[in-house]
């Protein structure tokens, strides 16, 4: 008897082991797929990998941002023209004979139309796009074209005035254009959005967009410097004297040039460096072009750039023009300048900048007189005088 309850409670012990061995592997496998977590089970299993996450109080706006300034373009492209240019140019081959032959060379820019009269249209563009052209041609946003001739230059502030007879004009290409808005270029600010629009490579009207990248840059195109806008919107040939615009779609400058490596807009190789002559700068040479004034803009005779209050800690040399070349008798070599010396002041104000020399030089003529404060180096300090010149 005693043989049969041992046998009976072995069995139950075993049933028993059994049915704890089911319980536990059942709750392993809630605890694995994450329905069951108790501690005791660590020993069990390996831990697995897990990515923290944490909670951020940045706030992303569902959606996607496209900039579009298709309004400010259906505005104001009305406003701009693609101008070519033909000149007549010659050449020569050498053979058996030899002999000379003439031939046209096309060019391609872009234009602002900013006023008329009852006998003509007016349209602004840069110098160099107009430069020794035999023939010109404008096309309208209707895509029809009229020869134009040239009203007024001003090589060195690269600005050209164009004019068309209002009567060679259809009705469809008069109702069609309007007179571009210009703003003020001195409110600009560096990271102002800005649009340009120009006869890229001479394929006609593209629009570009970008930012304002840089103010009162000094650029040197032709050996003459001016100060100019820099933009990161694409510039390329054709694109010079095109609309710089503002957001409201007003002139802010005249697209001029591309940097590059090489020197040469059409060789460029560096990106992101457009630039543009400041509208404020020129508004009133434009007013005297379109009326049939000339560009009685003089020059001193010299080349060089301004030293900056951070250079002059750098190089110990005042802040100024500093004259790195001196034109062979000019005013400024007949004046005794020299090379090394730094232009400090003139007409009784400071320089700071290059347009604190080019606005007094632009409203003077050939044969004025300004008066300059040099600073000169002697041993290893400069020294101050006041220099007369007779501008040429």
């Amino acid at each position: 008897m005693e043989n049969k309850n041992n046998k009976s409670k072995g069995i139950i012990i075993v049933i028993a082991l059994f049915v704890v061995l089911i319980l536990i592997s059942f709750i392993i496998a809630l605890n694995n797929v994450g329905l069951l977590k108790i501690d005791f089970l660590k020993g069990f299993s390996k831990p697995k990998a897990e990515l923290t996450y944490t909670e951020t109080n940045n706030k992303i706006k569902e959606g996607i941002y496209i900039t579009d300034v298709s309004e400010v373009v259906d505005e104001v492209m009305p406003s701009i023209v693609a101008i070519t240019s033909k000149t007549l140019v010659k050449s020569g081959s050498f053979g058996p004979s030899y002999y000379n032959t003439e031939q046209y060379s096309q060019g391609a820019g872009s234009g602002i139309i900013v006023s008329k009269t009852d006998d003509e249209l007016l349209i602004v563009t840069n110098y160099h796009v107009i430069e020794d052209a035999n023939e010109l041609s404008v096309q309208f946003v209707n895509e029809k074209s009229v020869d134009a001739t040239v009203k007024g230059t001003s090589e060195r502030r690269d600005v050209a005035v164009i004019a068309i007879k209002m009567k060679d004009l259809d009705n469809e290409t008069i109702s069609s254009i309007k007179i571009a808005t210009l703003g003020d270029s001195n409110t600009l600010k560096v990271g102002n959005g800005i649009i340009a629009i120009g006869n890229a490579l001479g394929y006609g009207q593209s629009v570009t967009t970008g930012v304002v990248s840089a103010l009162n840059r000094e650029v040197t195109i032709d050996d003459v410097t001016a100060e100019m806008i820099q933009i990161d919107a694409a510039i390329n040939g054709g694109n010079s004297g095109g609309a710089l615009l503002n957001n409201r779609g007003e002139v802010v400058g005249i697209n001029s040039a591309k940097y590059s490596s090489s020197g040469s807009s059409t060789s460029a190789s560096i990106e992101g460096m457009g630039f543009a002559i400041p509208i404020s700068d020129v508004k009133e040479l434009i007013t005297k072009l379109m009326n049939g004034e000339e560009d009685k803009s003089a020059t001193i005779g010299i080349e060089g750039y301004i030293i900056t209050e951070a250079q002059t800690k750098t190089y110990n040399i005042p802040v100024g023009f500093y004259i790195s070349k001196i034109v062979k008798n000019s005013g400024a070599d007949i004046a005794g300048i020299q090379i090394g010396d730094v232009i400090v002041g003139i007409e009784g104000k400071k320089v700071e900048k290059i347009t604190d020399i080019s606005n007094v030089l632009y409203e003077k003529k050939k044969g004025d007189k300004v008066k300059l404060k040099i600073n000169y180096p002697s041993g290893r300090q400069y020294q101050e005088k006041e220099v007369e010149v007779t501008l040429s």
